[in-house]
C-alpha cells in the first residue's frame, strides 16, 4: 500500500511517515523525531553528501545517503542497525585519524559537531595514524583564523562562500587523500577576495575556520588604570547573547549585558542604536539631497555593512559613487565618543579613552582597521568583539549571567529610538529611513510602515512608499548572492530603485557570524525580539531622539557632522 488517506508515505523504522514535499529522506526522518547525524548537510546549501554520517539502510540491505536520496511513497528504511552503527563509527574514526585533537585549546571546544558525534557514538580510541601533511595556520585575516589540520572536507564553508555569499574565496584543491579546502594558489586568505563576513567560520562544524579572538588585548586595557574603556552594544547582540546562557531565544537581555560589562570593568556603556539614529538622519538626508538634485547616480546603497562595502570595492568599483558616504552606526558613535573624550580632557590629566564595540559581525574586526575609519592618527574603535566573545568574557569573569540584575546604559548618550534598534534585522534600516522621510506623519503610520513589505526574511524585498508628489522605490536585500543578482538587474536596466539596503548576512545582523550560530531556526525569535524592543521604546523616530538633537546643536554643529560621521 503506497497511500494512507490518499497521502504519500514511507516507512521509517517500522512506522509510517507522511511525505509532504520534503526534498530528501533526511527531512522526512527528522520530521519523524529522529536525530540522524550529519556533518555536511544544511537545508540552505546545496546537497553535497560528503560525510556519509546520514546513511540509512533499505529493506533489501542497500545503503544510501539520506541527504541526497529523494523520498518515494512506499519506501522502507531503517536508521539504526548494527551495520549502520559500524559504518558511522568507522567514518568518525577515519575523520579523527587525520584531525588535530588538541580539543582543550580549540576555539570550538564544546561547540564542535565532530566532538559531539564522537561522544555520542562512544568513540574512545582512534586506531589509525594521520596520513596527510599538516599545514600551517593562516592568521593573516583580521576576522577569521584558518587551521587546515582541523578540516574534515565537509565542504560547508565552500558552499556557503560561493552559493550564499557569491565570493568563492575558498574551494577544493587536489584529489583523493590529498584533497584540501584552501585558497587559490594557497595564498593567505587576506590576499584573496574574502569580504570578512565570517559565514564560513559560522557554519564550519569543527575548528578549521574560527572567528579571530581579540580578548587578550581587551583584558589588558580593562586592567589598565590609565585607560578609560567605553563599550557600545550593537542592537542585534541583545537578542542573541541569551542563547549562550540557556535563556529563551530572542529574549532581550540588553540590561543584563550593561550590568555584566560594568562588573567586568568597563567605565561607560552605551547603545550603538544611538549611533544608528545618527546614521538614519545622515543617510536619509543624503538620499533626499540626491533626489532634490535629480542625481542620475541613484540608487543610493547603504553603507552600514562593512562586508557589503568590501564586496562592492572588490567586485563593483563602478558602484562606489552610489554607496552612501555615511559611516556605520558603530563608527559614528565611536567618533562621537572620541570627540567628547578629547573635549573633556582639556585641562585635566590625560587618560587614554578606548572604545570597544560589541558586534554580531566579524567584518567589524576588519572595518575598525580601515584607513578611512580613524580618529586622528589612531583607529576610532580600539577593539571589536563578537557576541560569542562577550559570552566567553562573561564566563571567564565567573559571572552568572542569567542571575544578573539588568541596568540602564549611561548618559549623556543613553537614549536610542526604536528606529535605531531595528537596524539589527534585514529591512530595519529601510524602515527607519522611511520613518524619517515621512516626517511627523510617520508616528501615526508606524503599523502601516511595518506592513509595506520591509519585514520578513525574503532575500529580496521591494517596497514603494509615497514621497512628496511621487513615490520612492526601495529594495531590501540580504545575502551577497542576492545582492549580486539585484545589481545585475539594476545595471541591465531591468529594475530601478531610489534606495537599496544591503546586508551581507541572510536575515541581517541577527544572523551575523559573530552571533551564536543559527541557520534558520532562531531568526524569527531574534527578529521578534528586535521589533518588541522597538514597540517598547519611548522614541520611535530617529529625528525625535533628544540625544541626536543635542549632538547636532552642540558637538556635531557646523561641518563637524560630516567630518565625524562620513568617511568620504
Amino acid at each position: 500500500m503506497n497511500t494512507m488517506n490518499n497521502k504519500k508515505f514511507m516507512v521509517i523504522d517500522g512506522l509510517p511517515v507522511a511525505i509532504e514535499g520534503e526534498k530528501n529522506i533526511l527531512d522526512v526522518i527528522r520530521k519523524a523525531g529522529i536525530d540522524l547525524p550529519t556533518l555536511c548537510y544544511y537545508s540552505a546549501l546545496s546537497t553535497y553528501g560528503a560525510c556519509r554520517m546520514c546513511v540509512v539502510e533499505g529493506k533489501h540491505g542497500e545503503i544510501m545517503a539520506s541527504c541526497s536520496t529523494p523520498p518515494r511513497s512506499g519506501m522502507e528504511i531503517k536508521t539504526n542497525t548494527p551495520r549502520l552503527q559500524k559504518y558511522r563509527r568507522m567514518i568518525l574514526e577515519l575523520m579523527l585519524a587525520d584531525h588535530c585533537r588538541d580539543c582543550t585549546t580549540c576555539e570550538k571546544n564544546f561547540d564542535c559537531k565532530l566532538q559531539d558525534l564522537a561522544q555520542r557514538f562512544g568513540l574512545k580510541d582512534v586506531r589509525f595514524e594521520p596520513y596527510s601533511i599538516w599545514d600551517e595556520k593562516d592568521e593573516s585575516s583580521l576576522s577569521i583564523s584558518r587551521d587546515p589540520n582541523k578540516c574534515i572536507i565537509c565542504g560547508d564553508c565552500v558552499r556557503m562562500c560561493s552559493e550564499i555569499q557569491n565570493v568563492g574565496a575558498i574551494d577544493y584543491a587536489y584529489r583523493g587523500s590529498n584533497m584540501q579546502v584552501t585558497t587559490a594558489f594557497n595564498m593567505p586568505i587576506s590576499e584573496t577576495n574574502c569580504v570578512n563576513c565570517g559565514q564560513c567560520a559560522a557554519i564550519c562544524p569543527t575548528g578549521a575556520i574560527t572567528i579571530k579572538n581579540d580578548l587578550d588585548a581587551l583584558w589588558e586595557d580593562l586592567y589598565d588604570d590609565d585607560t578609560i574603556v567605553v563599550a557600545q552594544i550593537a542592537p542585534a547582540v541583545r537578542v542573541a547573547l541569551g542563547d549562550e546562557f540557556d535563556i529563551p531565544k530572542g529574549t532581550n537581555v540588553m540590561g543584563k549585558i550593561v550590568s555584566a560589562l560594568r562588573r567586568m570593568g568597563f567605565d561607560e556603556v552605551y547603545d550603538t542604536a544611538t549611533g544608528a539614529d545618527l546614521t538614519v538622519i545622515e543617510e536619509a538626508r543624503e538620499l533626499m539631497a540626491k533626489l532634490e538634485k535629480g542625481d542620475n547616480k541613484l540608487p543610493l546603497f547603504t553603507s552600514c555593512c562593512p562586508a557589503w562595502v568590501r564586496y562592492a570595492e572588490i567586485n563593483h568599483p563602478e558602484l562606489l559613487d552610489n554607496v552612501s558616504s555615511c559611516k556605520s552606526p558603530m563608527e559614528m558613535l565611536g567618533s562621537v565618543l572620541k570627540e567628547r573624550a578629547k573635549l573633556n580632557e582639556k585641562g585635566k590629566k590625560p587618560k587614554k579613552t578606548k572604545v570597544v564595540a560589541i558586534m554580531p559581525c566579524t567584518a567589524k574586526k576588519y572595518e575598525i582597521h580601515r584607513d578611512d575609519m580613524t580618529y586622528g592618527d589612531e583607529p576610532t574603535i580600539a577593539h571589536s568583539i563578537t557576541t560569542v566573545e562577550l559570552a566567553n568574557m562573561i564566563r571567564e569573569a565567573g559571572l552568572r549571567f542569567e542571575e544578573i540584575m539588568p541596568e540602564a546604559v549611561d548618559m549623556p548618550f543613553g537614549i536610542a529610538s526604536g528606529a535605531g534598534i531595528i537596524f539589527g534585522v534585514t529591512g530595519g534600516v529601510t524602515e527607519a529611513v522611511i520613518r524619517y522621510v515621512m516626517g511627523e506623519e510617520a508616528r501615526y503610520h508606524l503599523a502601516d510602515i511595518s506592513f509595506t513589505g520591509v519585514r520578513g526574511f525574503d532575500g529580496l524585498k521591494e517596497v514603494k512608499v509615497p514621497y512628496k508628489d511621487g513615490e520612492l522605490s526601495i529594495a531590501v536585500v540580504s545575502g551577497l548572492k542576492n545582492a549580486e543578482n539585484l545589481i545585475q538587474k539594476i545595471q541591465s536596466g531591468e529594475v530601478h530603485y531610489d534606495f537599496v539596503e544591503v546586508m551581507a548576512c541572510e536575515g541581517g545582523c541577527i544572523a551575523g557570524a559573530g552571533q551564536p550560530f543559527v541557520v534558520d531556526r532562531a531568526k524569527p525569535e531574534r527578529s521578534a525580539g528586535m521589533y518588541e524592543a522597538d514597540r517598547m521604546s519611548n522614541v520611535k523616530l530617529s529625528a525625535e531622539n533628544p540625544v541626536a538633537e543635542a549632538l547636532y546643536n552642540g558637538l556635531l554643529a557646523g561641518d563637524k557632522a560630516h567630518h565625524l560621521l562620513h568617511y568620504k
